[in-house]
C-alpha cells in the first residue's frame, strides 16, 4: 500500500477497478483546512484521463511494475508492434497504451512498463526528445519575423508540430515528446 506522499509521475495505482498511471500531480497545503493532492491520471486500459483529488494520508493500492527496453517495429493500423531488446520477444499494444504514438518512428527504443502480477504491458514511455525530419512545411516569408512566429510543419512520422519560420523541408528537428513541441534544429 502507498500513501499520497508516495505519489509521483509514472506511479501506477489501482483505482475504481482499473489501473491508472499518474501523469501530473500537485501537493496542496491550503492555509485553512487539511492538505490534499490534486492528480491527473491516465487509464492504461482505455487511455481516458481522469482528474482526482486525494486527501493527505489517503491509502492507495499501488501496482508493482517492471520496465523493459523495447524497439518499435511497425504499426499495422490497429496495433503497435514492439520487440524486447534483450530476449527478442514481441508484443503488440493498442494506441491507448501509448502517450505520443505520432512521434514514434520505426526502430525507436522505448521503455515499456509491465505489470509484474500478470506480465501485461501497461504503458509505453518515450525518450525525453526525438529527432525527426521535416517532410512538409510552407516556406517562411522574408520580413515576416515577428517575435516567436511559428508555422505548422509535418514530420516523417506524420505528426504536425509548430516550428519557427526558418525551418525548411529536409531539416532535422528535436521534438520534446511530453508536450509534442519543437525544441531545436539539429545540425548534421
Amino acid at each position: 500500500m502507498a500513501t499520497t506522499s508516495d505519489i509521483r509521475n509514472g506511479l501506477c495505482i489501482r483505482y475504481n477497478n482499473d489501473i491508472y498511471k499518474i501523469i501530473e500531480f500537485l501537493h496542496v497545503k491550503p492555509g485553512k483546512g487539511p492538505a490534499f493532492v490534486r492528480t491527473k491520471m491516465k487509464s492504461v486500459t482505455n487511455g481516458k484521463v481522469l482528474d482526482n483529488t486525494f486527501s493527505a494520508g489517503h491509502k492507495l493500492e499501488d501496482v508493482r511494475v517492471e520496465t523493459h527496453k523495447f524497439q518499435f517495429l511497425y504499426h499495422d493500423g490497429e496495433f503497435y508492434h514492439f520487440m524486447n531488446t534483450e530476449d527478442y520477444t514481441q508484443i503488440r499494444l493498442l494506441e491507448a497504451a501509448l502517450d505520443r504514438p505520432d512521434l514514434m518512428k520505426e526502430g525507436e527504443v522505448v521503455t515499456v512498463i509491465i505489470n509484474t502480477e500478470d506480465n501485461m504491458p501497461l504503458s509505453v514511455e518515450m525518450p525525453a526528445s526525438v529527432i525527426l525530419e521535416v517532410t512538409h512545411t510552407e516556406p517562411g516569408v522574408k520580413g515576416n519575423t515577428a517575435t516567436n512566429a511559428t508555422k505548422p510543419a509535418t514530420v516523417e512520422t506524420g505528426a504536425e508540430v509548430n516550428v519557427p519560420l526558418f525551418i525548411n523541408e529536409g531539416d532535422k528537428i528535436k521534438i520534446e515528446t511530453e508536450k509534442g513541441t519543437y525544441k531545436e534544429r539539429v545540425k548534421e
